[in-house]
């Protein structure tokens, strides 16, 4: 029994020291055995591997394209306009041991990179005015810049795939005073043209007016015409019929000289009843009107 026991613990101990002995390196990592701090071997294939326990430990360094959002830093470019440049910066780390001796660990390279992406920045920006910057030209600028990184963080053992500005905007007391002064020259631009609008709104009212007047003179001359054509018409026919009937034409003459003369109610007429006026009423047949009219 006791035998047994001490198997037992016997087994626990190596099954124990045997975990503490595998450890796997997955395809995403490399690995760096360390022996008190000092780095024995370095591996890059993933798969199953063996350290000695309670002698060696195992640092994992990430093998994958890494990013760093810098912060953003102030740019003074060479007009002395001021710039606030916001960066992001892609890495990969491709000398793992080189990487493990001169930054340790992710955190300390992703703070020195940044700093030194931010200097490079600056003094690649400081030699460009801001038309440059806000340019076409600003991917040759990133060349330029993501060169430069690139020669700095070579004993790193990291390489640099890409620097890139995410954002370039103006401090917010000179964004204020240019949108001020943008606000100020659209409401300038604004009353230009609406005065443009007004004039050319008045020149159509002034051709409007004008074209109203030449057509309304000229229908009223056409009308004149027709009117006296009319008119003239009205004279043939009425000498025609008084040569044809010159008594039914003095006939008619008097009935129209009638519903004149009794058209309005409020009308008072004072004449004679032998008036000649009344002729027609007597006497249907009369002709005085006729003979009055001729003479």
């Amino acid at each position: 029994m006791k035998a047994s026991r001490i198997s037992l613990i016997i087994i626990g101990l190596i099954a124990f020291v045997g975990y503490l002995s595998i450890f796997t390196v997955f395809e995403i990592k490399n690995a760096i055995v360390l022996q008190f701090g000092d780095p024995k071997r370095v591996i890059m294939e993933p798969g199953l591997n063996f350290k000695v326990p309670f002698v060696q430990n195992v640092v994992f360094i990430d093998n994958r394209i890494l990013d760093i959002d810098a912060p953003p830093a102030e740019v003074i470019a060479s007009d002395q306009k001021r710039l606030i440049v916001d960066a992001y910066v892609k890495f990969k780390i491709i000398d793992v041991l080189d990487f493990y001796k001169t930054l340790g660990n992710e955190n300390v390279a992703r703070s020195r990179i940044s700093a030194i992406v931010n200097s490079r920045i600056r003094s690649v920006l400081g030699e460009r005015p801001l038309a440059a910057v806000l340019s076409e030209d600003r991917a040759n600028l990133m060349k330029e810049i993501t060169a430069l990184v690139e020669t700095e963080v070579n004993d790193f053992g990291i390489s640099i795939v890409d620097v890139r500005i995410k954002r370039a905007d103006l401090p917010e007391a000179n964004s204020e005073a240019i949108f001020r002064r943008m606000q100020t020259e659209r409401e300038r631009e604004a009353k230009e043209f609406r005065a443009q609008g007004a004039e050319i709104a008045q020149r159509i009212r002034s051709t409007a007016d004008k074209d109203v007047t030449i057509i309304k003179s000229q229908a009223e001359k056409k009308a004149n015409i027709i009117r006296g054509e009319g008119d003239g018409e009205a004279n043939r026919v009425f000498a025609e019929a008084f040569d044809t009937d010159p008594e039914f034409f003095a006939f008619y003459r008097a009935m129209q000289a009638y519903a004149e003369g009794l058209q309005n109610s409020d009308t008072t007429m004072i004449l004679s009843p032998d008036s000649e006026f009344f002729k027609y009423f007597a006497n249907p047949d009369a002709s005085s009107i006729m003979e009055n009219s001729q003479n």
